[in-house]
């Protein structure tokens, strides 16, 4: 057993959604009872207790779309690189990083993205692998990352005919061993889907290929009309918006999510919604390449499922809600814009998405839930309870200040040090495999 109490906890259970004094007991991967502190002790006395020294208590983070690859693209510097727009982005920077990644230098990605993310308390990370130069065997290298740190995940490999037809089978095939490896598993911390990367990559061949080689009880992770690009080439080559093509394409659904979506008009958004399709949004990255804002206020309001990525920018959800939450504010020239929106999103959206693929319930404190939590070193400035505490988080809050995170009832970090692995070691070894990577790439 183990209790984490004596601190202000956050549940998002909405029967008792605040604590004062709150705490929460663990019995294996499933939280028991949560309650104010001196109960939850005194009726498991014996259990192992982590003092949260009056900080929050708090479901941990599920981040809805990843990039593990691009961990080592931080300083990167490469030669001749200046780009005009979002395509030059992707081939001069992130397709060049993943054409040169070997299986080692993946599966040090992965420790390094499941380090930071553990670090600001995310405990499930849905990813969107892709490395064309080493594809085979790429999924099972961040598998063995994510056992071995004891976080959730759910895995994919960028389906593109980029890089020839020979790798575009490779990749579909990458997706269809793993899933079946996956279902085999039946493990409650491991999860796959049939990723691709984006419409205009991707031929009627290739899915006409998805299409009869995926397994059942999954759906697909796509980018969708990311880049303007997207959109005219959809238009241009195949006579219908991107959401169109992905409808009679059978890709659209309740376990497919779709990243960004920004240049989608209104009668896309309503397949998305009567198809009970999934989308993430994913603000930095937006932002950073010039994409553009997607409506992302308008699906939510539209009750389509959204959730909220980092894609790939930072591992600090709360970074991503406070751009989220500017973003839409400048964008709409609406100061009360995001406000619930976004919040949302993080909270109930990126729970009901990964409970479409993970059995236990997540992001929330209460009893039968999954033991993933984490506390926060955050002492109030002013008043905090149920009506305000999402403030508290917006204006008070960051990923560096994760004390410790717990998954699946496993403490992974506490006061700050990472518990299940070498971390020093790990940097070492990443800093190593980075400079090859980079000096590959340079020539």
């Amino acid at each position: 057993m183990l209790v984490i109490g004596n601190g202000r906890m956050i549940t998002r259970d909405a029967s008792s959604a605040f604590f004062e004094n709150g705490a929460v007991a663990m019995d294996g991967n499933t939280i028991k009872m949560v309650g104010v502190t001196d109960e939850v002790k005194k009726t498991y006395p014996d259990a192992e207790f982590v003092d949260a020294h009056g900080g929050i208590i708090m479901p941990a983070f599920i981040n809805a779309h990843e990039h593990i690859y691009s961990a080592f693209a931080r300083g990167l510097s490469v030669n001749g690189y200046a780009p005009k727009g979002f395509l030059d982005i992707l081939d001069g920077m992130w397709w060049n990083i993943d054409r040169h990644l070997t299986l080692e230098q993946t599966k040090l990605s992965a420790y390094a993205t499941y380090i930071d993310s553990i670090k600001n308390g995310v405990t499930t990370v849905f990813d969107h692998h892709a490395s064309f130069g080493h594809i085979t065997g790429s999924l099972s290298a961040i598998e063995e990352a994510a056992k071995d740190l004891g976080v959730r995940t759910c895995l994919c490999y960028e389906i593109s005919d980029r890089d020839g037809m020979e790798k575009s089978r490779e990749s579909v095939m990458e997706n269809v061993n793993f899933i079946r490896h996956v279902q085999k598993e039946d493990s409650d911390m491991l999860a796959a889907m049939m990723g691709m990367h984006a419409s205009f990559t991707i031929s009627d061949e290739t899915m006409e290929l998805c299409n009869e080689l995926k397994p059942e009880g999954v759906g697909y992770h796509i980018h969708v009309a990311e880049g303007i690009y997207d959109l005219h080439q959809c238009l241009k080559e195949h006579g219908k918006r991107i959401v169109d093509r992905l409808y009679d394409w059978n890709i659209l659904g309740p376990k497919t999510l779709l990243g960004h979506c920004i240049y989608i008009n209104e009668h896309e958004m309503e397949l998305i919604r009567e198809t009970d399709t999934m989308v993430v949004h994913n603000p930095e990255s937006n932002m950073g390449n010039a994409c553009g804002c997607p409506p992302t206020m308008e699906l939510v309001h539209k009750g389509i499922l959204t959730g909220l990525g980092t894609d790939g920018y930072t591992h600090d959800m709360m970074e991503s809600w406070k751009v989220a939450n500017i973003l839409h504010k400048h964008h709409l020239c609406d100061p009360t814009a995001a406000w619930s929106e976004v919040p949302q999103m993080l909270f109930d959206g990126n729970a009901k998405i990964a409970n479409r693929y993970f059995k236990k319930t997540l992001g929330i404190l209460k009893e039968g839930a999954a033991a993933d939590v984490i506390v926060v070193d955050y002492d109030p400035l002013t008043p905090m309870d149920a009506s305000n505490c999402n403030g508290h988080l917006l204006f008070g809050v960051n990923g560096s200040m994760v004390q410790t995170t717990v998954c699946n009832g496993k403490v992974l970090m506490k006061d700050r040090e990472v518990l299940v692995c070498d971390e020093k070691k790990v940097m070492a070894d990443c800093r190593q495999a980075a400079k090859e990577l980079a000096d590959a790439i340079n020539g």
